[in-house]
């Protein structure tokens, strides 16, 4: 069995009971990062687990490690750093290799900061659209933002820190009329929301030093 668990975005007393309890029965984890694991097993008295390192960086690699332990009626565990593993971090590829192989999958729910700033954020949820990460680059930047005049659903994207200012400036100047909600460390102490028209947004940030993990919400 593959678990795709969710682990706390921030505040470590989101997990749920049955995340903790599939952690703790399960033969190997599948973790981004061991020290940020081992804050959650040290907070819940998992006992030292086999522990695999996937990212970015090494998953086409590790996948076919993971499968192998799977055929070998291993309990296996996925996790993330903070929240859902697929949602902008690994695990998309794992699992679609565990379908083709027929094993069984199954979903521990729980956190993940797209939802959380989305039903926090006042803009309309019936329909929305998730688009990962805006991009990095000014041009593609300008595009992307450029395409939301024209989308008729609220819009959720997350955005980096060291970037979050070049993208409340091109969003001030190309979209300053439509209504944007940044939703800063979620969860966490400094949590926050700032709210308003994009060049409303803008105004009040532009020479402020932005920190923590951003989801961007646009309606």
């Amino acid at each position: 069995m593959l678990y795709i668990i969710s682990t706390p975005i921030g505040n470590l007393k989101d997990i749920t009971y049955r995340a903790v309890e599939v952690l703790r029965e399960s033969d190997i984890v599948i973790a981004e990062d061991s020290r940020r694991f081992s804050i959650i097993a040290k907070e819940y008295g998992i006992d030292k687990k086999k522990l695999i390192i996937m990212n970015e960086n090494n998953e086409k690699i590790k996948v076919k490690q993971i499968i192998n332990e799977l055929k070998q009626n291993k309990s296996v565990t996925l996790t993330t750093d903070n929240g859902t593993p697929g949602i902008s971090d690994p695990g998309f590829l794992l699992v679609r290799e565990a379908v083709k192989e027929g094993i069984q999958i199954s979903p521990v729910p729980g956190p993940t900061a797209l939802i959380a700033g989305l039903v926090c954020s006042g803009l309309p949820c019936e329909k929305f659209a998730f688009l990962g990460f805006i991009p990095k680059k000014s041009g593609q930047r300008d595009k992307f933002i450029e395409s939301l005049k024209k989308e008729g659903k609220t819009v959720v994207f997350y955005e980096s820190p060291y970037r979050i200012q070049k993208t409340l400036e091109a969003m001030n100047r190309v979209i300053p009329d439509k209504d944007i909600v940044i939703a800063r460390e979620l969860t966490k102490r400094f949590e926050e929301f700032v709210r308003g028209t994009a060049a409303d947004v803008y105004e009040k940030l532009k020479d402020k030093e932005i920190k923590g993990e951003i989801v961007i919400i646009v309606n």
